[in-house]
């Protein structure tokens, strides 16, 4: 699956595109993630708010080789 990435840096928004085409049906969050799917339930695209945020953490554990949960939820 080829996938496409674009940061937004002024609502620090990471969107990944699917390369499915589709019209988005309905949108399922969990903490700073955002899944838009089609009617039939297909990935469309994925978005990562606070993406600053969550890419650091990834690049931290990935550098540490460590094995953790990354937090999905908002910060607040």
């Amino acid at each position: 699956m080829d996938m496409k990435l674009n940061y937004n840096r002024e609502d620090d928004i990471l969107i990944i595109e699917t390369e499915r085409k589709g019209i988005v049906d309905h949108a399922e969050q969990t903490g700073s993630m955002i899944a838009h799917f089609d009617s039939s339930d297909q990935l469309l695209f994925l978005e990562v708010l606070n993406a600053s945020e969550f890419i650091s953490s990834l690049v931290q554990v990935a550098l540490r080789g460590e094995e953790r949960q990354l937090p999905l939820a908002a910060a607040g």
